[in-house]
């Protein structure tokens, strides 16, 4: 049988950058991406701060637990009033928009970054994920790469989603599935250009 995968022949693609100078990078894994990630040290915050330093855009209110890892926090937008639970990893190689009010649970996953399998190279696919406001991801939910999340949608405890769910519903299960909707949710705002892609809804 051929080898399905030649990880020596892996690169990165030509057109991904990793959005920032070496120096600011050395500084993050250095020093901001270990600092954030304290397990025995509180505080809302001073990590609000340390994002809003190398990069991110965190709005007004957010509450951050300790243990978040985030991979690039200049290509993390988190809007007002969000709470980020104890071991959320964004690991954004791409774009990860949040809008307000939106609650991401302990041990959250939120994945931009898959391989293609079928090329011999494993090469790297980036997709930005999106989440409406007013929306929760429960405890140790995966989104995956591209996902977009409707405002005021629930992601159940350990639900895997990919692709698009619209607003005001309830997914749960791997892979996900709609078993209900939401009550009194509201159509919020998200805080980048993209917005306008979240609420579309599931064929």
């Amino acid at each position: 049988m051929r080898e399905l995968q030649q990880l020596e022949r892996y690169q990165l693609p030509a057109d991904w950058q990793p959005g920032a100078p070496l120096l600011v990078r050395l500084g993050w894994f250095c020093l901001g991406s270990p600092l954030l990630a304290m397990r025995w040290l509180p505080g809302s915050l001073w990590r609000c701060a340390l994002l809003r330093l190398f990069g991110s855009r965190v709005g007004l209110g957010c509450r951050i637990k300790p243990g978040l890892r985030v991979k690039f926090p200049w290509r993390l937008s988190l809007g007002d009033h969000c709470w980020l639970g104890e071991a959320v990893w964004i690991d954004n190689l791409a774009q990860v928009c949040v809008g307000d009010r939106v609650c991401l649970s302990q041990a959250a996953y939120l994945c931009t970054g898959n391989h293609n399998f079928r090329s011999p190279g494993f090469d790297l696919v980036a997709e930005p994920i999106w989440i409406g406001s007013q929306a929760w991801v429960a405890a140790r939910a995966v989104l995956a790469p591209g996902t977009k999340v409707g405002a005021g949608a629930v992601v159940g405890l350990g639900a895997v989603v990919s692709g698009t769910i619209a607003p005001g519903v309830i997914v749960r299960g791997n892979p996900a599935v709609v078993v209900g909707l939401r009550t009194d949710t509201c159509q919020g705002t998200l805080h980048c250009a993209q917005a306008q892609q979240v609420a579309a809804p599931l064929p």
